[in-house]
């Protein structure tokens, strides 16, 4: 299928809910189908520079330009994602400096494609498109919705950001011989973790050390049950698919992870998968997860379960102002917390496999319809944002407010402060991750340090700690998933049916009797595999064989 014709068919399916409005999609014009010309000036008024050379925009551009950026939505309680100090900091030091407007898009995590796709389609999309994970950025490539980049102009309006991201650039942001993504950078480190309240634990006679196998762990869970403590947490599985890692052989074959591992397709008909929804099934049906999982579709819901003491485990990003924690204690003051060890989710006899991030964080496109000036507006913002000053005040605050210095020059945060200048609950990363994911000294030493500060919640610092030790222990067992050079057309022709087909038919396992889970399970295959995921199956080892994947 070709590009133009999926676009259409993305539009159509839009304007079916009224979105387009008679809008016809529009990204044919003369101002994306080719190179951007570096010294076309595009509906602004600038005279244009001389050939071989860009416009310059050092001392501002001669009419505002409106720049829009996307931002996650996260509903942190208390916090405005489109306006507070640090948009307006933004707006006063590099927008008001350039003539530039500083807009920000909101974002939500849980619907991230959703929200583009339909802003999109309204033709009000942010300027640039970003995604975690490669697959759904080509998804959005084989739309037709990013325009192709030039290197030079990058280099030209980021210097800095172009000099740290460059190689990363070269080597991953061409698709088809275009040059069309760029990047975030990503250190090796993860904060992403799972809580599990301690006390629980240590009330039925174990320890967490004690969870060495998903065996071990259901055997707590059962004796929480037992305890009428509560039950494990869950939520609906949905967009993000990476639940059957920990259940596959080891090691696993790199042909075998191109075909099967994809975020935005779950693979439900492997036997990785049917060992995974077995055991859902055998704990859904034993009482050892929240019974209502499938209505916990996204994680206000879930931590609301953990806060109110009805679950005992809630996976989070860790950070030294995560609300879970206090919330919890507010309901409990008696609560203790631990890092679930990797090896709880594990069946006995396999490994803790898991999925090891690409080497970048945020990839990005340009929207086809953001003009010339909006796009040397977004390097020009990706240069100040590459600052090490402007950085280390995204992500610290206000020195003597938000933090003080120590003698090593490491930001130590003041966790009591309340004032116009106190950060997102995620120390404002969902603003400087467009660089960076995550905030870097200049010794690995000193980095370390500030993770675990910044990872730390005050009075449970030995939570950072676990997690850094558990991401070292099971390092040799992540692995990344394929990167394949060409857009996988049946992906994007069945990804979203499949996303929700996948939600019914699992879901149905999960909560069936043990005895009718074989008959069910054959059935779900068959037709998950006659809905469309046969046919990316056959386009996956098509491209598998002729080596298109790395």
């Amino acid at each position: 299928m070709s590009k133009n014709r999926k676009l259409s068919m993305f539009t159509a399916s839009f304007a079916i809910v009224g979105l387009l409005a008679g809008c016809t999609g529009g990204n044919n014009n003369a101002n994306t189908n080719s190179s951007p010309s570096p010294t076309s000036s595009g509906n602004n008024t600038a005279t244009e520079a001389p050939a071989g050379e860009f416009p310059d925009y050092s001392k501002g551009f001669p009419e505002n330009v409106t720049l829009e950026i996307p931002v996650y939505e996260r509903a942190f309680e208390g916090w405005n994602v489109t306006d507070n100090f640090y948009t307006r900091w933004v707006q006063k030091e590099f927008g008001d400096k350039y003539n530039i407007t500083v807009k920000y898009v909101p974002i939500t995590r849980a619907n991230e494609v959703q929200d583009f796709e339909q802003l999109l389609a309204s033709r009000k999309a942010p300027d640039i498109i970003f995604h975690y994970d490669m697959p759904q950025a080509l998804n959005y490539y084989g739309e037709d919705v990013l325009q192709p980049l030039n290197h030079d102009e990058i280099a030209n309006y980021a210097p800095t950001y172009w000099g740290n991201m460059s190689e990363t650039i070269k080597q991953y942001g061409t698709v088809e011989d275009n040059q069309v993504f760029f990047f975030a950078a990503r250190p090796n480190a993860d904060n992403y973790t799972t809580l599990i309240r301690k006390d629980w634990v240590e009330k039925v006679g174990m320890k967490v050390e004690d969870l060495t196998s998903l065996e071990k762990y259901n055997e707590m869970l059962a004796k929480w049950k037992e305890a009428g403590l509560g039950t494990a947490g869950a939520a609906l599985l949905k967009n993000n698919y990476n639940y059957s890692y920990a259940f596959r052989e080891w090691p696993v074959d790199p042909k075998y992870r191109a075909l099967y591992s994809d975020l935005g397709v779950a693979d439900l008909t492997t036997a990785d998968t049917e060992r995974f929804l077995r055991n859902m099934n055998y704990q859904y049906n034993n009482g050892l997860i929240d019974k209502e999982f499938y209505l916990r579709d996204d994680d206000n819901k879930v931590k609301a379960e953990f806060v109110a003491g009805k679950t005992g485990t809630y996976g989070t990003y860790l950070t030294n102002n995560t609300d879970a924690i206090t919330a919890t204690l507010a309901n409990n003051p008696d609560a203790e917390f631990a890092i679930l060890p990797p090896t709880a989710g594990v069946p006995e006899g396999y490994k803790p496999q898991g999925r090891a991030y690409w080497p970048f964080g945020f990839i990005m496109g340009i929207n086809y319809e953001t003009t010339d000036e909006e796009r040397a507006a977004v390097w020009m913002y990706l240069e100040w944002l590459s600052q090490p000053e402007n950085l280390f005040y995204f992500q610290n605050g206000v020195e003597g407010q938000n933090y003080t210095l120590d003698a090593e020059g490491i930001a130590v945060r003041n966790p009591d402060f309340k004032g116009e200048s106190v950060l997102s609950q995620n120390n404002n990363k969902d603003y400087w991750a467009l660089v960076t994911e995550i905030a870097q000294y200049d010794d690995p030493a000193k980095t370390l340090t500030a993770n675990l500060r910044n990872w730390s919640p005050v009075g449970h610092e030995h939570l950072a700690e676990d997690l850094v030790k558990y991401y070292d222990q099971v390092a040799e067992y992540r692995t990344p998933d394929a990167l394949f050079s060409v857009v996988l057309e049946k992906v994007n022709d069945y990804k979203a049916d499949l996303n929700s087909l996948f939600q019914e038919l699992y879901v149905k396992l999960v909560i069936a009797k043990p005895e009718e889970f074989d008959a069910l399970y054959e059935e779900a295959k068959k037709t998950y595999l006659e809905q469309g995921y046969q046919e990316i199956l056959d386009e996956k080892q098509k491209a598998i064989d002729a080596g298109q994947f790395r």
